[in-house]
C-alpha cells in the first residue's frame, strides 16, 4: 500500500484508513478487532476514531469506540500504528454531542478535558492526529489553535487537523496560525465522494496552495455507492436502512445520501465498474485516492466480508479515460447530495 505525507507535518500513512465510527454499535468488538487486523495485515497503518463514537450518538455509548481500539493496540507495536482521533465541536448547532452533557466547545477547557479523556481510552500517551470533529464559526480560532499548540508542545499530539470545514473556516484558522506563531492544521477530513465531489468547487484550491491534506471520509456515499440502497432497497443492519426509520435528523441525513440522485449516478459509476471488471466499492475507493489533494482515503466496515473489495483499489489506478467518464456523470447529474 502506498503511502502520503499528511500536508507539511512529518507523518507518512497509508492512502487507505480505516475509519472506526461504528465499533461498539454497528460492529461488535470482536468483529471490530477482526476489521483492524485485518486492516494491518494489507498494510494500512492509519486508524481514525472520535471521541464521540461509534454512531449514531449516545451517551451511553461515546467513547466505546476509543476502547476497542486502545484495547485492540494493547499487543502492537503503538509506533508502527498512526491513530487519529477528534475532540467534538459545539453542541449548540450542527450536531449535539454525546460527550460532557452536550455542552462541548473548542475551548481551552474543553480540548484539554477531551484529550485527557481519549488517551486514557486509547490507553496511549500520544495521539498522532488530533482533529476538530466540527468548527464553531462564531468565535475567534486563536484560542482554539493555542491550546492545540500547547498540547504539541506537552508531547499529547503530533499534529493537527480539523473536519467537516468550510474555506473560509479553514483560511482564517491558518490565518490565525500563521498571525500567532503556532502550529498550523495539516489535513481537512471531509465528505468527499463520487457523489459528492463539492469539496472540488473551492476546497481543493485551499488544500493545495496552504499544503493542507484532505483525508476523504465516505468515498462510498454511505454505502450509496456500493448499489446496495438502489431500487429503494433498504438491506438489514445498513446504517441508512435504520436512519431512515429514526425520522428527525437521521433521517434527514440518510435522504442526503439516499435519493434518486445519488441513486441513478450510482447505477452509472456501477456500470463503469462492470466494464472494467472490479466491485462498485473498489472503483469509488480508487477513485477518491487518485486525487492531488488527498492523502489517505477513510473507509469503514460493519463486517469482515466488506473489506476485500475496499483493499483491492490499493492496487487499482485508474485510466484517464475513465476518470474523464466519471467527471462527466457528475456533470450530467449534479450535486446527488445537494
Amino acid at each position: 500500500m502506498n503511502k502520503r505525507r499528511l500536508g507539511r507535518s512529518p507523518i507518512y500513512v497509508s492512502d487507505i484508513c480505516m475509519g472506526t465510527m461504528t465499533f461498539g454499535s454497528g460492529a461488535d468488538e470482536d468483529m471490530s478487532r477482526q476489521i483492524l487486523d485485518m486492516s494491518l495485515d494489507a498494510g494500512i497503518n492509519f486508524f481514525d476514531t472520535a471521541e464521540n463514537y461509534p454512531v449514531p450518538p449516545k451517551p451511553e455509548w461515546a467513547g466505546e469506540t476509543e476502547k476497542i481500539v486502545g484495547r485492540w493496540m494493547k499487543d502492537k507495536d503503538r509506533d508502527s500504528l498512526i491513530i487519529a482521533t477528534k475532540v467534538s465541536g459545539p453542541s449548540h448547532g450542527w450536531i449535539r454531542s454525546a460527550q460532557r452533557a452536550g455542552m462541548t466547545a473548542l475551548d481551552r477547557h474543553n480540548i484539554v478535558k477531551a484529550l485527557d479523556a481519549s488517551l486514557k481510552r486509547l490507553q496511549t500517551d500520544y495521539i498522532d492526529l488530533y482533529q476538530t470533529h466540527w468548527p464553531d464559526h462564531g468565535i475567534a480560532y486563536d484560542e482554539t489553535m493555542e491550546v492545540l499548540d500547547e498540547q504539541i508542545r506537552a508531547g499529547k499530539i503530533r499534529a493537527i487537523g480539523c473536519s467537516n470545514e468550510t474555506s473560509w473556516g479553514l483560511m482564517k484558522s491558518l490565518e490565525a496560525s500563521e498571525r500567532l506563531g503556532v502550529a498550523r492544521y495539516c489535513t481537512i477530513q471531509n465528505n468527499f465522494s463520487m457523489n459528492n465531489r463539492r469539496f472540488e468547487d473551492e476546497l481543493a484550491q485551499v488544500c493545495r496552495e496552504e499544503g493542507v491534506s484532505l483525508i476523504p471520509y465516505s468515498p462510498l456515499g454511505g454505502g450509496a455507492l456500493s448499489g446496495k440502497y438502489n431500487d429503494g432497497a433498504t438491506p438489514e443492519g445498513a446504517r441508512f436502512s435504520a436512519y431512515l426509520k429514526m425520522g428527525g435528523r437521521q433521517k434527514k441525513m440518510a435522504e442526503r445520501f439516499v435519493n434518486p440522485k445519488s441513486e441513478e449516478s450510482t447505477k452509472r459509476f456501477m456500470d463503469i465498474a462492470k466494464e472494467l471488471e472490479i466491485a462498485p466499492v473498489t472503483l469509488a475507493t480508487a477513485w477518491s485516492k487518485q486525487h492531488d489533494f488527498v492523502a489517505s482515503t477513510i473507509v469503514g466496515a460493519t463486517h469482515s466480508n466488506q473489506l476485500a473489495d475496499i483493499f483491492a483499489a490499493a492496487d487499482v489506478e485508474l485510466s484517464s479515460d475513465v476518470m474523464k467518464r466519471i467527471y462527466k456523470i457528475s456533470r450530467e447529474i449534479m450535486y446527488p447530495m445537494g
